[in-house]
């Protein structure tokens, strides 16, 4: 990399400084660093730096979601509406199970999933198992991934599968996460994978490859 250090703006979106991180962008690109090298040796490695310290139980969601919100500035300043974003790896669709509102999880795995490389649809709160799988149809999602706050959403997520599977989607794969759904074994929910952390996902994701579950 010529030009200017990616350190300064790790430490931004790490910290959750939205302004100074999308300002140090600015900088980089006016350096002559191109978006690609800011997105792999800046927002990529600040998300994995977030990762360990989520794993060392040094950050809590909060200033997860915050840091999330600071690499999505840059991200948006990065690539403005209408340009690619690098590197998909396919598309996601995520959401909060019908009968939960909470959306703190679905908003943190959003952030991490983006800066990792994906498209997501995001289907939003309190989300029927038809529309998340219509969704799924409609945008060529490779997995659907739900998080759920409280346990009575846990008979919802039992029916995501077949409700794929009637759409001819049995290749999509099915994440869990949340603090009710992450107490339960996959066998439980009848998904593939259940995640601790928005990290978990991510790292399942790219596990599988572009081929689904």
């Amino acid at each position: 990399m010529n030009g200017r250090s990616t350190e300064r703006l790790v430490r931004l979106l790490m910290d959750g400084e939205r302004t100074g991180a999308v300002g140090e962008a600015e900088t980089l690109v006016g350096s002559g660093i191109t978006r690609e090298e800011i997105v792999s040796c800046g927002l990529e490695v600040a998300m994995k730096g977030l990762e360990s310290k989520c794993t060392l139980e040094e950050f809590n969601l909060l200033e997860i979601m915050i840091a999330g919100r600071a690499v999505m500035d840059v991200i948006k300043f990065l690539y403005p509406a209408g340009t690619n974003l690098p590197s998909t790896k396919g598309t996601v669709v995520i959401a909060t199970p019908e009968g939960d509102v909470h959306d703190l999880g679905k908003n943190i795995l959003r952030f991490v999933l983006v800066a990792d490389g994906y498209r997501l649809v995001d289907c939003g709160c309190d989300c029927p198992v038809a529309t998340l799988a219509d969704t799924a149809d409609e945008e060529g999602a490779r997995a659907v991934c739900v998080s759920g706050l409280i346990t009575s959403v846990i008979p919802v997520v039992r029916q995501i599968r077949g409700s794929l599977a009637a759409r001819g989607l049995d290749g999509v794969g099915i994440i869990a996460g949340g603090a009710a759904l992450k107490q339960a074994a996959p066998e439980d929910l009848d998904v593939d994978f259940v995640c601790d952390s928005a990290f978990d996902a991510a790292n399942w994701l790219d596990a599988t490859g572009e081929g689904g579950a």
